[in-house]
């Protein structure tokens, strides 16, 4: 099935999807139908979903069809559909969270992020798959570029689905790095809003000070459009606080009213990484010239690694405490030791890892006094194999302090595969982040149209 110009309906951006449904050019349920031919060929290789209901993805279309044709009022995503994490309640479909004892769990009501893509128009196309827990044990998903390899974790069906254009947008989260490196290893863009932007009411609870909801999107301005239609205060969520929703998407049109300053940071654990990452970074740098600086990670943020687990452990044992006294013979290996890692800290180091994280914060404010952005690397390099979803070392640090990042498909490894770039901003700067980001990508498109 295709779009104008022959281009194939799954190829097609969230942005221009966007645009065909809202002109009448194109119906929800062709779009719908288009999705699920694509899922029905590709989902035998990659095995992205944990659950989906055709049926029901079609009555939804439907039903936005309709919205659109009577003249009233149609929201910032109509008729788009969009995969969402297998953490995230919905009482449409099962919620498992990746683990066996969940097996069949059906909500009685939805997250708020879920709800708020219903009143944004957008259609809830199934759950994806996730890691055990959304933590460290693989699940099936595969990476669509290479079969044997991981595609991440533990957003790891949302990136592969996107990836693959089984869905334009999919939603997932981050406690270590589980946006951003899976973003990497997929060849899409993964975003992970500052702490705090977006509820996580009805969303499986891991870590309070780390857990985060992100987005994903083939395109910098798809990640965008999805993570600001979830945006906003919600009494049921602690840490999301009353405020203007950030113009995602408008400042990806708006022009930086100077150039950028870039901060290339390496990280603990540079010497793992590949040197098709490093050699990339550097490259990119050199690029920049005068708009990128080296900066040295100061000391006291080397710790970033220890803090983090710290705090991530101790409050997992706290949040997984009823299904390790229930179900902990269910769990993996992997799992159990993780809550018996967090059950063994004592009060003292976790309240000094809070305290660790505050002045992180205070160190990272001095940085980004200077630099509109860091930049990094992501993860090591290309995804590995599937005994692992790779290592978070570069993400650590980054959702510790809580800031927005994204990942930008920019580079590829030895063996062709993706690599990407990671961009870091303020707390709360997100809007002026994403607009970064885009200056970054007009800035290498214009150096490739002169080469």
């Amino acid at each position: 099935m295709a779009a104008r110009g022959g281009e194939a309906l799954w190829s097609l951006s969230a942005s221009a999807a966007r645009d065909q449904l809202a002109k009448g050019a194109l119906s929800a349920r062709t779009l719908v139908e288009a999705l699920l031919a694509r899922i029905e060929a590709e989902e035998p290789r990659v095995q992205a979903w944990a659950a989906l209901d055709p049926e029901h993805a079609l009555r939804q279309a439907d039903a936005v069809d309709a919205l659109r044709k009577s003249g009233q009022p149609i929201g910032p995503l109509h008729g788009l559909p969009v995969g969402v994490k297998d953490i995230v309640d919905t009482k449409d479909f099962p919620t498992a969270c990746g683990l066996a004892a969940y097996g069949g769990r059906q909500p009685s009501r939805n997250a708020t992020i879920v709800d708020r893509l219903a009143g944004a128009g957008a259609i809830v196309l199934g759950k994806t798959v996730t890691t055990e827990h959304a933590l460290f044990e693989p699940n099936k998903t595969r990476n669509p570029h290479d079969a044997s390899r991981t595609p991440g974790g533990s957003s790891s069906g949302s990136a592969a689905a996107v990836a693959c254009g089984m869905v334009p947008l999919a939603i997932g989260s981050q406690t270590s790095g589980s946006v951003i490196r899976p973003a990497s290893f997929c060849g899409v863009v993964g975003f992970k809003p500052s702490h705090g932007s977006i509820s996580r009411q009805g969303v499986l609870a891991i870590s309070r000070h780390l857990d985060t909801i992100g987005t994903f999107g083939r395109s910098l301005e798809d990640a965008a459009l999805l993570a600001e239609a979830l945006y906003g205060h919600d009494p049921e969520d602690p840490d999301t606080r009353p405020a203007a929703h950030p113009r995602l998407t408008r400042s990806l049109s708006e022009a930086p009213p100077v150039a950028p300053l870039f901060a290339m940071l390496e990280q603990p654990g540079w010497e793992q990484a590949e040197e098709a990452a490093t050699a990339g970074l550097d490259e990119l740098g050199e690029l920049l010239g005068a708009q990128c600086d080296r900066v040295a990670l100061p000391e006291p943020l080397r710790r970033g690694r220890e803090v983090q687990e710290t705090i991530m452990h101790a409050e997992l044992a706290r949040s997984a405490s009823a299904l390790y006294g229930r179900s902990a013979e269910s769990l993996s290996d992997k799992l159990r030791a993780g809550i018996e890692a967090g059950q063994a800290i004592l009060a003292h180091d976790y309240l000094l890892a809070l305290d660790w994280q505050g002045l992180i914060r205070a160190g990272l404010a001095e940085v980004f006094d200077r630099y509109d952005a860091i930049v990094t690397l992501p993860a090591l390099g290309q995804a590995p194999g599937l005994e692992s979803t790779g290592d978070s070392v570069f993400c650590l640090l980054w959702t510790l302090y809580g800031g927005p990042a994204v990942t930008l498909p920019l580079m590829q490894g030895e063996e062709g595969l993706p690599i990407g770039v990671q961009l870091i901003g303020r707390i709360g700067d997100d809007a002026r982040l994403l607009r970064t980001a885009q200056w970054l990508l007009q800035r290498l498109q214009e150096e490739e149209r002169d080469v």
